[in-house]
């Protein structure tokens, strides 16, 4: 069975909603698209392009799945080359509750049972890559159709926008992979995976604590 691996970027305040551009995602007349461009440095951007080693498919939500396709297939700069030659050739599964027209080779539309769906492209292939696409995320976290959460953390407070963890998150225990890294800029990488169980309680003061009074 493949690996699922989701890369995130977050606000402090955990809001994931359209960082890369002005125009990603306007929901809610949403004020601050493009958020994470003035916060990236050469360590961030290292560990993006670390994060898709081994990628052998990509699986997208609607919105992101546009913003890839309307730049990728035409993309021949030498700084992106890379990114491009991988998204290009490797297969790309499109979630989507209506039925778009997908020009970009090697897309595919997901069924309507999309755990099953997701489930499948798992046997398909070694490692998935999920990008951006916030309300596919949430599905999977929700799901635990996960095996790794790359999230970084941008050092800003926006206070608006859709929130990675935004409604329906079920009870789940994670695992850090890693000591975290910063930028430069002050953006973390959190390198997590699923781990077995529910999150458990206790009691700070117990005595095998030394905090009781």
């Amino acid at each position: 069975m493949g690996l699922i691996h989701i890369e995130m970027f977050a606000t402090l305040d955990l809001v994931g909603q359209a960082p890369g551009g002005p125009g990603e995602d306007p929901d809610g007349d949403f004020p601050f698209g493009g958020w994470q461009a003035p916060l990236l440095d050469e360590v961030s951007g290292a560990q993006v392009s670390d994060a898709y080693e081994g990628t052998d498919a990509l699986l997208l939500g609607r919105r992101t799945y546009d913003i890839f396709a309307g730049y990728w297939p035409d993309q021949a700069s030498d700084e992106d080359q890379d990114f491009a030659n991988l998204f290009n050739r490797i297969p790309k599964y499109v979630a989507s509750r209506g039925t778009p027209e997908l020009s970009w080779a090697g897309s595919s539309l997901l069924g309507p049972d999309l755990p099953a769906a997701v489930r499948e492209i798992r046997e398909r292939h070694e490692h998935v890559t999920v990008v951006g696409s916030l309300n596919l995320v949430q599905t999977l976290l929700r799901e635990k159709l996960f095996d790794r959460l790359d999230l970084w953390v941008h050092p800003i407070v926006l206070g608006v926008g859709k929130k990675v963890f935004d409604g329906g998150a079920v009870p789940t225990n994670i695992t850090l992979l890693e000591p975290p890294v910063a930028g430069k800029l002050g953006t973390v990488l959190l390198r997590y995976g699923l781990a077995d169980g529910t999150p458990a309680t206790g009691d700070m003061s117990a005595p095998d604590r030394g905090l009781s009074r």
